[in-house]
């Protein structure tokens, strides 16, 4: 992903000026978004689950890509059981699970009402809050004062956490757009197929139509008479 690839190349500078205090920062450059795309078989249903922390927050985008009716049934269940977000027959959503528990989270899809149809589906998980105070604070620990050129690890770390925050935004936007794009692709294949498909059979009951009108009209005009010689 290229916010990790910048993150990572932006520790790695920071990291030949400051040789020491380099793996501090590592805690900082793990993504926390993740996006995934299945094929949902008919008459199936899909979970997932993903580990959350107390007072985290988890955020889920879907999209049917392809499929009859682009539509599919959707919810999420917390760790403790309870239903916290469901949706029925429908062909996208975004949802958000603010002060998380501790435990599995799981997201299902269900396609159990398509007897015939299997859909393609989208979803992206972008998750925050999942470090524990002790490892933001940690770092804090190494700092003494001012280092070199007049700046602060703090100021650094800032920098690169907006810049990070920036670049997965970006990211995020360009994701779900791929996705509206493959979408939309996906209906206008159907349309293309489903309109060549009545082209052709307007043309062949055209066809046997003019057919029948010539052999009734040229039947009018005959003469059915027999000639006696």
């Amino acid at each position: 992903m290229e916010a990790v690839r910048a993150t990572l190349c932006a520790l790695s500078v920071f990291g030949a000026l400051f040789p020491g205090r380099s793996a501090v920062l590592a805690s900082f450059s793990q993504s926390l978004d993740s996006d995934f795309t299945f094929t949902l078989p008919a008459g199936r249903k899909e979970c997932f689950f993903q580990t959350m922390k107390k007072d985290a927050s988890l955020e889920i985008e879907y999209q049917v890509l392809d499929g009859s009716g682009l539509d599919v049934d959707f919810f999420i269940t917390s760790p403790a059981g309870q239903v916290v977000f469901s949706d029925y027959r429908k062909s996208d959503g975004v949802h958000t699970v603010v002060d998380t528990e501790d435990g599995d989270y799981m997201f299902c899809f269900d396609n159990t009402f398509s007897a015939v149809s299997e859909k393609l589906v989208f979803f992206e998980l972008i998750l925050d809050n999942m470090e524990r105070d002790d490892e933001v604070e940690d770092w804090k620990e190494y700092v003494q004062g001012t280092d070199v050129l007049d700046m602060k690890l703090e100021d650094i770390m800032d920098t690169i956490n907006n810049v990070k925050a920036r670049l997965g935004k970006s990211v995020h936007i360009q994701t779900v757009l791929r996705a509206f794009e493959a979408r939309d692709r996906n209906i206008q294949e159907s349309n293309f197929d489903r309109v060549n498909f009545w082209s052709v059979v307007n043309v062949v009951v055209m066809t046997m139509i003019s057919a029948v009108q010539v052999y009734l009209v040229r039947s009018l005009f005959e003469d059915k008479r027999k000639l006696r010689t």
